[in-house]
């Protein structure tokens, strides 16, 4: 028998539970041409009020009991959501909160495995849920008893060898389950369990770059860097409309662009000088910026993600400090530049000091960047510490008690960032 989840219920947890008791990060999941697949949404007790919540698993049940108010939709657009759940999650009434269609329900390896569990979960895929099973290695006598019903094995690249991978893959292989490499931080790591024919990939090698003494950035990533430098030097706009011109593909792509939802055109921008007309230079400076990620789109797939997480933090970034500075305008479109910029290293595979010497930036644009200082320098650290939830968590709190930033709103602000970027890439994409 299921136990019904009620968001004022204690039947998971002893006090009925806060959306903004929690941290949510989101993990990106890549398949084999690295493009993105899903995330796994990761949520994290945060110590703020009563110590309500026992466990991080607690507080996924909490969370999922709070589905109405996150919106799986919100958290991770079109791609699938994988959420850890254990005995008690997997014996309540969960399809109230969550649509099949939507997520891939993880089995913890420490889950306590029983007869009703395993009957429930076959009930659940007969109406349509997938599964995942994690931490196979560590928990050997579930594993056995699971497999047949999860679609999904994932292999922690930091627990196992590679001599044992070379043993576990074909294992599973041969039972047809598709495999997830976890924790993939290397491109050498992505390179050797793609070698061994694991099927998705998840962890932020995609996000590190090569750092290749002396490149020189490509003619199309050239030509955007350009121009933003006639943006900034107050050229006029016949001037950069000229400039655009001389790239058909940047122009067709900057219009495709400024007539993207995430713009809010009130209207069809038809022309390059109806588009420098209602975007503004300052607006015009930021969809260059991401047209950057956009160009290099022609290197493959990896862009997909890689745009991705630099819009997420663009935007939250940008967010912050609206809500922080709301009578400093600006401070808002520097939040912005910082986010959208901290990932041109890997975008450029060159050092950051080397791209900062190629795009002039301000000081505080430019001390964030390159040591995380000052207040621009804080909202960047929070970004990365979210996005490294498993590891930077108690990281969280002093960095939001410095910007006196609420628990609460950092959530709030997340789905509005997670959910600008995601619209932004699928319109791009």
């Amino acid at each position: 028998m299921t136990k019904m989840i009620e968001i004022s219920s204690n039947a998971i947890t002893p006090k009925p539970l806060r959306v903004r008791e929690f941290y949510l990060g989101r993990q990106p999941i890549l398949d084999r041409k690295q493009a993105l697949f899903g995330y796994e949404l990761l949520f994290r007790n945060a110590p703020v009020g009563p110590a309500n919540i026992t466990s991080d698993l607690t507080a996924t049940a909490a969370v999922i009991a709070h589905a109405s108010q996150l919106g799986m939709g919100r958290v991770a657009g079109d791609a699938l959501a994988f959420v850890n759940v254990d005995a008690d999650v997997i014996m309540s009434d969960i399809s109230v909160f969550l649509p099949c269609d939507k997520v891939v329900l993880e089995l913890v390896g420490t889950m306590k495995v029983t007869s009703d569990v395993c009957v429930r979960i076959a009930e659940l895929v007969e109406q349509g849920y997938t599964f995942a099973l994690e931490n196979v290695v560590g928990a050997a006598s579930n594993t056995e008893q699971l497999l047949p019903l999860v679609e999904y094995v994932k292999l922690d690249l930091r627990a196992i060898d590679l001599a044992t991978l070379k043993t576990l893959a074909p294992r599973f292989q041969k039972d047809k389950k598709k495999l997830v490499a976890e924790k993939v931080e290397t491109r050498e790591e992505f390179q050797a369990s793609l070698d061994l024919g694991f099927d998705y990939f998840q962890g932020y090698y995609f996000a590190k770059p090569l750092i290749i003494t002396g490149k020189k950035l490509s003619p199309s990533q050239l030509s955007v860097v350009e121009l933003m430098t006639l943006v900034t030097s107050e050229a006029d706009n016949e001037e950069i409309e000229r400039a655009i011109k001389h790239d058909i593909t940047l122009a067709f792509n900057l219009l495709r662009l400024v007539n993207s939802p995430a713009v809010g055109a009130r209207q069809r921008i038809d022309s390059l000088s109806q588009a420098l007309v209602v975007l503004g230079r300052r607006q015009l400076q930021r969809w260059l910026q991401i047209m950057l990620y956009a160009e290099s789109g022609q290197r493959g797939h990896t862009m997909t993600p890689l745009m991705a997480l630099a819009t997420t933090r663009g935007r939250l970034l940008e967010l912050l400090a609206q809500r922080l500075l709301p009578n400093q305008p600006r401070s808002a479109d520097i939040a912005f530049t910082i986010g959208i910029m901290s990932l041109m290293d890997t975008l450029f595979d060159v050092p950051m000091s080397e791209i900062l010497q190629q795009i002039e930036v301000s000081k505080d644009v430019s001390d964030a960047l390159m040591t995380r200082g000052g207040f621009f320098g804080d909202l960047l650290r929070l970004a990365e510490c979210i996005e490294r939830i498993e590891d930077m968590s108690d990281q969280i709190m002093p960095v939001l008690s410095k910007l006196a930033v609420s628990v609460e709103d950092l959530v709030e602000l997340e789905m509005a960032a997670f959910e600008w970027s995601d619209n932004l890439v699928r319109y791009l994409s």
